[in-house]
């Protein structure tokens, strides 16, 4: 009984430990206006509550992430989540008003988490899709890196240690992955790489499971591929990182 209760207590101190210094969240989750005049906004994403640097980073980041997606007023600026959802709205009811007809109803869906976090960094996804018209609506997930020590969020450039050296390694396991011969042209098999020379993903992101680079449709293929995301464990990128994370 005594060594059952010893390894319990083994066990919380353990979990203890591994989440010591993590940041507290609560769920936050807005909706648009429900009418059959108004479009579709569902928005879930988390949002820190500590009063710290980092916590102000993070949410302020996410701020403006659903601003810059849902702001359609050209007119005068937005710095407020209910005004950009209320340009969105705006927009469709003006549009719907002079093509009653023609016009079909808009959507804004947002779902935002933590995907990686330790005493040093902590790195949001944040998946948007958005329907305004056409043939389709449009997808994309973007990777949030921020410092928990500097309390910033993080440029890619400043992930990295030798940003050189992972790119030519990040080209090397792409082509591998998309059965591109690593002697011909990047764009040989129909991807569509700027001047035919490979590039970083623009989203690159800690993860679980390591370093992982999303190219959006359109970034490097066509709407039809889809995205193309490239996985590199941290055993292999470590050497890369300005952060080394044990795997």
């Amino acid at each position: 009984m005594k060594k059952s209760i010893s390894l319990l207590l083994i066990l919380l101190l353990t979990i203890c430990c591994k989440n010591e210094g993590n940041l507290t969240f609560e769920p936050l989750q807005l909706t648009g206006n429900s009418c059959k005049e108004c479009p579709k906004i569902e928005i879930n994403i988390p949002r820190a509550l500590d009063e710290t640097a980092i916590a102000r980073a993070i949410n302020s980041a996410l701020e403006e992430e659903l601003i810059t997606l849902l702001s359609f007023d050209e007119e005068r600026e937005i710095d407020k989540i209910d005004d950009a959802i209320a340009s969105f709205t705006n927009s469709f009811k003006e549009l719907k008003t002079k093509f009653p007809d023609e016009t079909v109803g808009w959507e804004a869906e947002v779902n935002s988490e933590i995907v990686y976090e330790d005493e040093n960094i902590l790195t949001l996804i944040f998946n948007a899709y958005t329907f305004t018209g056409g043939a389709h609506g449009y997808g994309s997930i973007t990777f949030l890196n921020f410092d928990k020590r500097k309390g910033i969020e993080l440029e890619n450039w400043e992930l990295f240690e030798d940003m050189e050296g992972f790119q030519k390694f990040a080209e090397t396991k792409f082509r591998i992955q998309e059965d591109i011969p690593q002697i011909d042209n990047i764009n040989i098999t129909g991807f569509m790489f700027e001047r035919d020379i490979f590039h970083l993903a623009e989203n690159i992101g800690y993860t679980e499971d390591g370093i992982q680079l999303i190219y959006n449709q359109y970034e490097v293929a066509s709407y039809a591929d889809g995205p193309k995301i490239l996985a590199l464990p941290y055993q292999e990128v470590n050497k890369y990182l300005k952060r080394i994370v044990k795997p």
